[in-house]
């Protein structure tokens, strides 16, 4: 313990438990955090691009996600190093800023970790090697700006939307149906989207999945799909022309809410409690005949004898359906919730064109489809697969496709994929080296040899020659100037991804090369590292 005294000679503690805490300081420290970070980019670089790996992760309760995503693997992955952890936040906040190219991202600052490592080496002090990052990120996101493209679309021609989505989905397990999967995301992106503002609320999309089926059978409904029946096996499976009351409200008699007590001593007087509480819930239900409503979605449940008496008064209904699922039905249909029975009227009333049930194969499971909405501003992705995993995974798929329509809705840039733009902004940067004095060119140079390990290994996982297939690429593009050579991952015979038709969204490729720059400067700037002991 470090013991000190005052100016009485009485000693004092400085540092509790001194020799129990484990201290990392100056170059010892960064090199340790270097190495965390790029052992975590390390793993994610082998499902990179169209040819990549899927990992598989089991978690502590034995739930078992087969995944290509980046943030999925990284948030499943338990990690216990702090600077790991840095990477995990850092494919999170591009997940949910952006939604794609969240493995792209780890990879590329593993990448400017192991150059600065480098430059470490030959004694270069952390901040310069952080600030000379700083310079290069800018040159690269001026000159992503400078090499996008518009992508013009409307609301009659989405093949460019298409097309883009069909980048994103080529890198996952789907890939066989991308083409039918793009469309169901762009459809749905359209169908919900303000393009006036050009705003888009992934919340009225609804993904659902289903085990059974083949990935084929996947399907866009405008309108609402909840995973339910209806109450009694006898009621009508088909409803066209629906007016829906929407209740948050218990629909059976009133229950005292105090602690009451009812002394029934004849069967008289139970027979009277009995009609009693029948009359009430007779008029619950001609209430809601009155308004003029056909269908009953309630968000509690009823018993079998207001589920009797329904089926008589030929009220079908539909018992414990979801909050969310509320709003959405709500949102699809035009109508209101209603809190309490009291409040019904006509004008509360949802309206859809058909709301039916529908059965799947030979097990009892069915669904309520509610469609031809008035307002069909709600819709919702149904995903059929051949097992649990299988539907998950296209799940997140579909998600990254969602929001790379959104992007594009929000800001019709795009760049080309493949690696090219990564390569021609290393290309701009080395060029720029030169113009800036001082340690902070090693740097930027530095910068450059890192944007290199995107297409480095989108090479070596489609078990081309890395080395070899980036420098005949790189001097294409310098010789053509041609800023749309990338890795033929496909191996379709040409280097021009414009001819390929891959394409990546512009803010995408730009909020990646900004966040990884930033996280590796954070590291970077870490000198000491003071741990807790262990126990």
């Amino acid at each position: 313990m470090a013991l000190a005294f005052d100016e009485f000679g009485r000693p004092f503690i400085i540092l509790r438990e001194q020799e129990k805490k484990s201290r990392l300081r100056g170059l010892d420290a960064q090199k340790a955090n270097i190495a965390a970070g790029k052992a975590v980019a390390r793993i994610l670089r082998t499902s990179l691009g169209p040819k990549g790996m899927d990992k598989m992760l089991q978690s502590p309760d034995g739930d078992v996600t087969i995944t290509n995503d980046g943030a999925t693997i990284l948030e499943q992955m338990d990690v216990d190093n702090q600077i790991a952890k840095l990477m995990v936040e850092l494919s999170r906040s591009q997940d949910y800023e952006i939604g794609d190219g969240t493995t792209g991202v780890v990879v590329m600052a593993g990448s400017l970790l192991e150059q600065a490592e480098k430059l470490l080496e030959r004694g270069i002090h952390p901040i310069r090697i952080a600030e000379g990052y700083e310079l290069a990120s800018r040159i690269a996101f001026e000159h992503l700006e400078h090499i996008s493209h518009k992508f013009e679309f409307s609301a009659t021609n989405i093949e460019p939307l298409v097309q883009t989505c069909m980048t994103t989905l080529s890198s996952k397990i789907v890939n066989r149906c991308k083409r039918t999967l793009a469309e169901i995301a762009v459809k749905a992106v359209l169908a919900v989207a303000d393009l006036e503002r050009k705003d888009v609320n992934l919340d009225l999309i609804k993904v659902e999945g289903k085990v059974g089926g083949k990935l084929e059978d996947t399907e866009l409904v405008y309108g609402i799909i909840v995973d339910k029946d209806m109450s009694h096996p006898q009621m009508p499976k088909r409803i066209e022309d629906a007016k829906i009351a929407i209740l948050t409200c218990p629909f059976e008699p009133p229950k005292p809410k105090t602690k009451h007590k009812v002394d029934i001593d004849t069967v008289e007087k139970f027979q009277t409690l009995r009609e009693q509480e029948q009359k009430y819930f007779d008029e619950m239900v001609q209430k809601c005949k009155d308004v003029g409503a056909t269908l009953v979605i309630c968000q509690w449940g009823f018993d079998d004898e207001a589920n009797h008496l329904l089926m008589h008064r030929n009220l079908p209904a539909v018992r414990w359906v979801g909050g969310v699922e509320l709003e959405l039905i709500a949102i699809a249909t035009g109508g209101r919730i209603v809190p309490r029975f009291q409040e019904l009227s006509p004008e509360k009333l949802g309206k859809a064109g058909l709301v039916r049930e529908k059965s799947f194969g030979t097990t009892k499971d069915r669904m309520l489809y509610i469609e031809k909405c008035a307002n069909s501003r709600a819709v919702t992705i149904f995903i059929r697969g051949g097992n649990k995993m299988m539907i998950e995974e296209t799940k997140r798929s579909l998600h990254d496709a969602l929001c790379v329509a959104r992007n594009l809705i929000r800001n019709n840039s795009i760049v080309y994929g493949g690696g090219s733009a990564e390569i021609s902004c290393s290309v701009a940067v080395e060029a720029a080296a030169d113009r800036y004095p001082g340690v902070e060119q090693y740097a930027i140079r530095s910068f450059a040899d890192a944007l290199d390990a995107v297409p480095l290994a989108l090479a070596e996982n489609s078990g081309l020659s890395p080395i070899d297939t980036l420098t005949a690429v790189k001097s294409e593009q310098v010789k053509e100037s041609n800023p749309h050579c990338g890795i033929d991952c496909n191996d379709v015979g040409t280097n021009d991804m414009k001819e390929q038709n891959v394409f990546e969204t512009l803010i995408g490729k730009q909020q990646q090369i900004l966040l990884a720059t930033q996280v590796v400067k954070m590291i970077l700037k870490i000198d000491d590292v003071i741990l807790p002991s262990d126990y």
